[in-house]
């Protein structure tokens, strides 16, 4: 019996979003010239220029990641509960956790700040 795996010759198949799928479609239709650009592009061309987004993206959740450990190390109290928090997590992980619970508290925070601004006044 033959355990190997065959390569597959089939193409992937990708996901459609509509709603994505329109705004894209406003953005070629209110763009034409930009659109014939990308369009003449070869395409090392256009799959370096996506590379070179996720590289952007991911160093923008780096520094994101860094300016939150950052702040955190740069106030004793919260260094402190993180510590008292992370003390059975991995080291490695660490970071990581706090940035992800950061984010969250931010969030949190955001969402709470819309409502009330939202959310007309109540005067007697």
């Amino acid at each position: 019996m033959n355990t190997k795996s065959k390569p597959t010759t089939e193409q992937p198949t990708f996901r459609n979003n509509a709603e994505v799928d329109a705004k894209i479609d406003a953005h070629i239709k209110e763009n034409p010239e930009h659109w014939n650009w990308i369009k003449a592009l070869p395409r090392e061309r256009l799959e370096r220029m996506l590379i070179l987004n996720e590289v952007r993206h991911l160093d923008r959740q780096q520094n994101f990641k860094k300016n939150i450990i950052d702040q955190v190390e740069a106030d004793p109290a919260r260094k402190q509960a993180y510590e008292i928090l992370m003390k059975d997590v991995p080291e490695e992980q660490r970071a990581d956790l706090i940035a992800q619970l950061e984010k969250r508290k931010w969030r949190a925070n955001q969402s709470k700040t819309q409502s009330q601004r939202q959310s007309p006044a109540v005067r007697v």
